[in-house]
């Protein structure tokens, strides 16, 4: 049972004649007995809230930064009217905290027997899955004195999907790639190209790429072109270790790694390469495998939306293991990580050998623009000693990829609105020169 304001202020008003006309137990009994029964009258004839049933419908998923819409049908089986007010409960990061208030609270009435649909609308704020709370309902009597309240569990699961804010550099590198495979055919034949087409001897060609017997049989000389190889394996691994879990810039590491994932699984099904994921901290977070061009981003995204970073250490030996058994054949490995010098020189350096063997290995790194900034500072003594210590540990991320590369690994180290294009150039530069 809840008592309104409505209550309390006639309660109040009632209690000044007493106070000046009829002051002790007498008096109060007589004015307060009536609204004591008025009050129990109006909880009697206020429609019970635990006969009342509720069903979900609406969105399941929705991208991070867009809106949801989450249906709520109440049915009303009792032989009263439902005045009620209705809280839809959800996690907070289900919406912006200014306008929770107004989006999960619900005035509504609903005749006998009837039934009738309300909408609650979802902004998250953060990837993942977000859960249904609890719906709590008080339902008040036709005097709006007094109401029944009760709450129900009613499940509903909102996926929030990363964002893909980097599909706007998809265009570009699709074109680029356009150049690469078969529209502009590269004359440079390695061990990532296969034959395409013949065409007739321009100046400045390799003679060595002269087919003879074309030209034998045309009467001019033609010579063959090539283009990168397609059905490529490219395996992306992303680190979920505790390094991911740091902030740079308004996002943690492993979403800014997640942003340049989708951008090269996009680009390389384009390509005709065959992606699959792994996430791997300790144990297997997540995979992907097997998943053709037409169902590779959707089940990326879904792959990718529940994962958090643990706050443990990485196993870089347990990574490298099974990296090497999600990809049995040489294949492009995409490592997402972190270029921290003591994380890279104990966990990823020892292993770095027996993956440059078998695969064409490229290493990305998540830096902080924080960094950038703090290294061009100047204008006081503060500013001068920020700018040294970030100009030391740009140096230290200089060095460590250096070590890398010495190793046969391709580095890439940017800023979160940075890495993921630089990635898919990266995996471009690859593809045009054969090392595929």
């Amino acid at each position: 049972m809840a008592l309104t304001g409505r209550s309390a202020l006639l309660a109040a008003l009632c209690s000044v004649p007493v106070g000046v006309f009829a002051p002790g137990w007498t008096g109060m009994l007589a004015i307060n007995a009536p609204l004591a029964l008025a009050i129990l009258c109006d909880y009697t004839c206020a429609a019970p809230v635990r006969k009342l049933r509720f069903t979900r419908s609406g969105d399941t998923s929705v991208r991070l930064g867009d809106a949801a819409t989450v249906d709520l049908t109440i049915t009303n089986p009792s032989n009263r009217r439902l005045r009620a007010q209705l809280r839809d409960a959800w996690p907070p990061s289900s919406w912006h905290p200014d306008t929770e208030q107004a989006a999960s609270r619900h005035q509504l009435t609903v005749p006998a027997g009837e039934r009738s649909r309300l909408s609650t609308a979802l902004r998250p704020t953060r990837r993942g899955d977000r859960q249904a709370a609890r719906i709590t309902v008080r339902s008040y009597g036709p005097l709006g004195l007094a109401a029944r309240q009760g709450s129900h569990e009613v499940p509903w699961t909102v996926r929030v999907l990363p964002p893909f804010t980097s599909r706007k550099h998809l265009p570009s590198r699709l074109a680029r790639l356009r150049e690469l495979d078969g529209r502009t055919s590269v004359l440079t034949r390695g061990e990532g190209t296969e034959f395409d087409s013949l065409r007739e001897y321009a100046p400045g060609d390799d003679t060595r790429s002269i087919d003879w017997r074309a030209t034998a049989r045309q009467g001019n000389v033609a010579v063959r072109t090539w283009r990168p190889e397609r059905d490529r394996h490219v395996l992306v691994v992303l680190d979920t270790g505790r390094i991911s879990a740091g902030r740079v810039g308004d996002v943690p590491r492993l979403d800014a790694a997640m942003d340049a994932a989708l951008l090269l699984a996009a680009l390389a099904s384009r390509a005709g390469d065959r992606v699959d994921l792994l996430a791997y901290d300790r144990r297997v977070r997540a995979q992907v495998q097997g998943r053709a061009a037409g169902e590779l981003l959707p089940a990326l995204v879904n792959a990718m939306a529940p994962l958090e970073p643990s706050l443990v250490e990485t196993d870089a030996r347990g990574l490298a293991s099974a990296a090497l058994t999600h990809a049995p054949r040489r294949s492009l490995l995409v490592l997402l990580t972190s270029l921290d010098t003591a994380a890279a020189e104990e966990g990823l350096l020892p292993v770095l050998p027996q993956l440059t063997q078998r695969h064409t290995l490229l290493v990305a790194a998540v830096a902080d623009p924080h960094i950038q900034r703090m290294a061009a500072g100047r204008g006081d003594v503060e500013a001068v000693y920020e700018a040294a210590a970030a100009a030391q540990t740009q140096e230290q991320r200089r060095r460590t990829a250096e070590k890398l590369m010495r190793h046969g690994a391709t580095v890439v180290d940017a800023t979160p609105d940075e890495l993921a294009p630089a990635l898919a150039d990266a995996y471009l530069d690859l593809k045009a020169a054969g090392r595929l």
